[in-house]
């Protein structure tokens, strides 16, 4: 979104869209789970959405669900595995058109620290509490700088 309409917009009216990241890193069930949190480590994300081959939410994998494969495979002796065995299924997700303050509220009101954002169940983008964060400051920084 341009600057200028950016701080012409209040923030209440402000989409999901405007600011999440539109081409997330995503993963698929099959994907090798060693790979994906080499991927996950060297993009310094905390988590990714795990899609279909049409690319339908099925799950998210997270830095959490890595902890539980890792230990489970120190404990048997065993490594690797792939992302379907150790995702999440029961995956919360935002919509696009959901505003910034709804999703802000989910922030402060859940454990999570980032979203799948979807289209008809279709992941379409990635937002994380600090593309929240980054949505504000974009729009009240310039009022703050006296700009």
């Amino acid at each position: 979104m341009p600057e200028e309409a950016r701080i012409m917009t209040p923030v209440k009216e402000m989409r999901i869209r405007d600011f999440m990241v539109s081409k997330p890193v995503v993963f698929t069930s099959d994907t090798d789970l060693l790979d994906a949190v080499r991927v996950l480590v060297d993009r310094r994300i905390s988590g990714a959405p795990v899609v279909d081959e049409r690319g339908n939410l099925v799950g998210f994998l997270t830095e959490r669900d890595f902890l539980r494969a890792a230990l489970v495979a120190g404990y048997h002796g065993e490594s690797g595995g792939c992302v379907g065995e150790y995702m999440s299924s029961d995956v919360q997700a935002v919509n696009a058109d959901d505003s910034l303050i709804d999703v802000a509220t989910r922030f402060i009101e859940t454990k999570y620290r980032r979203y799948p954002v979807i289209e008809d169940n279709r992941v379409v983008g990635v937002v994380a509490r600090r593309d929240v964060l980054r949505a504000v400051l974009d729009t009240f920084g310039p009022y703050r700088r006296g700009g």
